[in-house]
């Protein structure tokens, strides 16, 4: 009787140990593919638009660096119900009113529409400093993946118009909220990192 409890003893022992040996083999096996989990995909390359215009104007414009994809912030303050936006790809991209190319660095050009002027509607006054064909102020593309080139375009009867030159066409999304449009563009068609 001793040795049958000795061996059921020794068993759970050994099982115990096993399992425990087990437990941090697929934690780790949890945390490394959550650090190597695939990027979105299914984004698409073609033209988005959403949303409605506004009297509030345009800010500013930032840009980030992300593990998946590079973004374009471009801030309406006060616009309060959303922005509107024509976000696609173009073969060149031309000024509105003038109709004069505007020159994007890049293999692909990203033309944005925010639905927002770069001034104050009543005065006039500029409240964005960009200017027509020049980079956007502020916006340093240094070591970025997918963002090559950021122009301002200008604005022109209540719509801001911005090129975005890019490494190559890529899939992009645009999402909005009260007061800004973002556009992140992604690094590749794949969905690796």
């Amino acid at each position: 009787m001793a040795r049958k409890r000795t061996a059921w003893a020794t068993a759970a022992l050994i099982g115990t140990t096993l399992t425990a040996a087990a437990i941090p083999a697929q934690a780790t096996a949890s945390t490394t593919t959550q650090t190597t989990a695939a990027c979105p995909t299914g984004w698409g390359s073609r033209a988005k638009t959403g949303g409605a215009g506004t009297t509030e104007p345009l800010t500013n414009v930032r840009a980030g660096r992300h593990a998946c994809y590079d973004r374009l912030v471009i801030d309406v303050p006060g616009a309060g119900k959303g922005v509107g936006y024509r976000v696609g790809y173009v073969e060149r991209l031309h000024q509105d009113g003038s109709g004069r190319p505007v020159p994007v660095a890049g293999k692909a050009v990203l033309e944005i529409r925010v639905m927002a002027p770069a001034y104050d509607p009543e005065t006039g006054a500029p409240t964005y400093p960009g200017r027509a064909g020049r980079p956007l102020p502020g916006v340093d593309l240094t070591g970025y993946r997918t963002f090559r080139d950021a122009r301002f375009a200008g604005s022109f009867e209540g719509e801001s118009q911005l090129g975005l030159g890019l490494r190559a066409r890529l899939p992009f999304r645009v999402t909005q909220t009260a007061d800004r449009v973002v556009v992140d563009v992604a690094h590749n068609w794949t969905g690796s990192r």
